[in-house]
């Protein structure tokens, strides 16, 4: 019996079953971690400290609206006018050519501007529908349609100076409706290292194809930024530490004791007739006069920006 009893138990003690194991954790501890993260992500590293201040001190300033309100389709009509707009650059959508038109060499030149430019649209439509689209102008069957421009927001220019480690270099326009004033203060910004030009929503001129060809392409590398209200505009730009000047004939210092120009700058610039406005005049933190020896009353828009950020250019450059 007790043999018997023995064996049994030898069967039983020597019968496999479930035994308790690692988990794996052997295995996964044998495993490779990786590959060692960039220093930056490394909890307590030097370079990882540096990079959490940069990123403090980065959202210490507001982050830039991008983008500003679109403008609005334009159309420019007759032979010269649509030849002139696309040997100058001006940007276009599609260009509609009358049918059974008699071809001319303006015609014919801008048709191959057209096509030479490429992402413009050659569409043919019947003479009615050329003289609907124009409301009855006399387009000589050509008509070329200049898509919404694309504006940027004010707070755009002085961030994108600021991001590229420079003082901001800023027009605003105040009451100028003339697009060729615009376009000539767009060249002149560009000319002189400026960072883009503000000109306000309403009663104002926009980037028209008029502004387009008097600025001489510099227009599609300045940006041009629409302000809903310019007077806030400008207090935003003083709370970001810029520094407002305004144009005017009766202004307390004249621009060569401006000691402001080699610093962040916004220039204001109003009408030729008006000057600036009450409001925007009160906001500026200097106003600012070109002595003119000769006896002009004024200058217009164009010309005031290049006297002005020629001066500045200079002064930077010392």
């Amino acid at each position: 019996m007790a043999g018997n009893s023995q064996r049994r138990n030898r069967r039983t003690s020597n019968k496999k079953g479930a035994t308790v194991g690692s988990g794996g954790k052997r295995r996964r501890g044998l495993e490779g971690k990786g590959p060692t993260p960039p220093a930056e992500m490394r909890k307590g590293h030097v370079k990882q400290r540096a990079a959490n201040a940069k990123v403090r001190q980065a959202s210490k300033r507001p982050a830039p609206r991008r983008g500003g309100p679109k403008g609005t389709n334009e159309l420019v009509v007759g032979r010269n006018s649509v030849f002139e707009a696309l040997r100058d650059g001006v940007p276009a959508s599609a260009l509609y050519v009358q049918q059974f038109i008699d071809s001319d060499e303006r015609v014919r030149d801008a048709l191959r501007l057209a096509t030479e430019r490429g992402g413009i649209n050659l569409m043919e439509a019947p003479r009615p529908e050329l003289d609907r689209m124009t409301n009855g102008l006399n387009h000589q069957g050509l008509v070329l349609q200049v898509p919404p421009y694309d504006y940027a927001h004010p707070e755009d220019l002085a961030a994108e100076a600021f991001d590229a480690g420079e003082d901001p270099l800023i027009v605003a326009l105040d009451g100028v409706t003339d697009p060729r004033n615009l376009g000539a203060v767009v060249r002149s910004v560009c000319a002189f290292g400026g960072h883009g030009v503000v000109v306000p929503e309403r009663r104002a001129a926009g980037m028209t194809a008029g502004a387009w060809k008097t600025s001489a392409g510099t227009a599609a590398r300045t940006p041009v930024a629409r302000a809903t209200n310019l007077t806030r505009a400008l207090e935003a730009y003083q709370k970001a530490g810029i520094t407002v000047v305004g144009l005017a004939a009766d202004g307390e210092l004249e621009l060569g004791d401006v000691e402001a120009l080699d610093g962040p700058l916004v220039v204001v610039i109003g009408s030729e007739g008006k000057g600036l406005s009450r409001l925007v005049s009160e906001t500026c933190d200097l106003r600012v006069r070109i002595a003119m020896p000769g006896g002009a009353e004024s200058l217009n828009a164009g010309v005031a920006a290049g006297v002005v950020l020629y001066e500045a250019a200079r002064r930077r450059r010392r």
